[in-house]
């Protein structure tokens, strides 16, 4: 039997997103943890690269949007088996699937209604 969402709520003042599972489980998660945690083949890649020792002296360069708040945009269904995700700084071309929405977050503490 396959976990599904059945509840999605942003908390913005938080920039969390609270996701309810069909298990009776319930997560939230940071915009900027999602973002982090994008599955797209170039933010893997970018990922391994930056695993790699870089050089100390270079300083990172801001793309336009980077430099405001992290925000989800939008969030569409794929199939029975993942969310695409759009962030605030232009990027949407990740799929989070149920199996990796479950692995991050989380876990809110059952009666308390937070995290």
């Amino acid at each position: 039997m396959q976990v599904y969402p059945t509840e999605l709520k942003r908390l913005p003042d938080e920039r969390l997103l609270l996701i309810g599972w069909s298990d009776g489980q319930r997560r939230t998660y940071g915009y900027r943890e999602l973002r982090d945690h994008c599955p797209c083949a170039t933010c893997r890649e970018k990922r391994r690269q930056t695993d790699q020792a870089p050089a100390a002296n270079l300083l990172p360069v801001l793309g336009p949007g980077e430099d405001q708040p992290l925000e989800i945009t939008g969030m569409k269904p794929v199939g029975n088996y993942a969310y695409s995700i759009a962030f605030s700084d232009g990027h949407d071309t990740g799929i989070f699937t149920f199996e990796l929405l479950r692995e991050l977050g989380t876990l809110e503490r059952p009666g308390s209604g937070t995290p």
